[in-house]
């Protein structure tokens, strides 16, 4: 059905709904993110959730929640502290990228996320589907947004025989299709939709222009990063020649891995010592 997609018939957009609501009713999951509506519980989840499968945060989000409950509490919060609290989800960026918007919002607009996207999309870390995703989720507005399940949805049913197809040509049927009473239930039903068809080894993300085949994780400078991460989580402070033995790399790749660390706020130096920052202040 790779029509001009303003031109899909309103009975295959009937059928289509029919089938996402169906299967929500039956197969719908119970996510602790999904039984809020607390803005700063779901901003947390949406940003754990971005490259992170909902196994992975579903071990993380409960315990991230209790030691931080709120924006104060984690802008206030040091960069071990938090990185600690976000074990086991990797890309740590992320995890001082939520603590310097927790402090602007914390400061700026004194607590209270912004619901308008076009607002949310200029604070750390928030790209346009990230800032939808929090407008439907925390807000119930119906802000048309894409994401990896979606867009598996929506190619799946209505670009079966495209190749190479365009978020632009996916976003009229995400406008069109959009349930603007509910789109907070309604996106979790289009994602859990999508989350199926990933389980099923169906794959019709393939046929996105977006498609790339993931860069080697195994001797990546993201994986010596972390690794470099939490060897600091478990010791206090730590040499360089130390780290560069533990971990068997070369002295220069682990100057410059550590050299990318301090510079994006992630560690400090107390002579030749080195170690996760302590203090409130990173460059996030």
């Amino acid at each position: 059905m790779n029509k001009a997609r303003g031109n899909v018939p309103i009975r295959a957009i009937a059928r289509f709904k029919k089938a996402i609501r169906s299967h929500y009713l039956r197969h719908g999951r119970n996510l602790p993110w999904r039984n809020t509506k607390n803005p700063y519980r779901i901003l947390v989840s949406e940003i754990m959730l971005q490259q992170t499968q909902v196994s992975r945060v579903l071990r993380t989000y409960h315990r991230f929640i209790k030691r931080f409950p709120n924006f104060q509490s984690l802008a206030r919060a040091s960069p071990r502290s938090i990185l600690l609290s976000w074990r086991g989800l990797g890309y740590n960026r992320r995890a001082l990228g939520l603590k310097k918007l927790s402090g602007i919002v914390a400061g700026r607009f004194r607590g209270r996320l912004p619901h308008d996207p076009r607002v949310l999309e200029k604070l750390p870390g928030i790209g346009p589907g990230t800032a939808g995703a929090i407008a439907a989720f925390a807000f119930n507005i119906p802000a048309p947004f894409i994401e990896t399940n979606i867009r598996r949805t929506f190619i799946h049913f209505f670009f079966p025989h495209q190749r190479k197809v365009r978020d632009e040509e996916i976003f009229p049927l995400i406008s069109r299709t959009m349930d603007r009473r509910n789109p907070r239930e309604w996106y979790s039903a289009l994602m859990d939709y999508g989350a199926m068809l990933g389980r099923s080894g169906v794959n019709p993300n393939r046929k996105s222009a977006l498609h790339r085949t993931q860069p080697r994780f195994s001797g990546s400078t993201r994986e010596l990063r972390g690794k470099i991460v939490a060897l600091l989580l478990k010791s206090r402070s730590m040499r360089k020649e130390k780290i560069a033995a533990l971990l068997d790399e070369s002295p220069g790749k682990i100057s410059l891995a550590l050299a990318e660390l301090a510079h994006e706020g992630f560690l400090t130096r107390q002579k030749k010592n080195i170690m996760i920052r302590t203090s409130q202040h990173a460059n996030a």
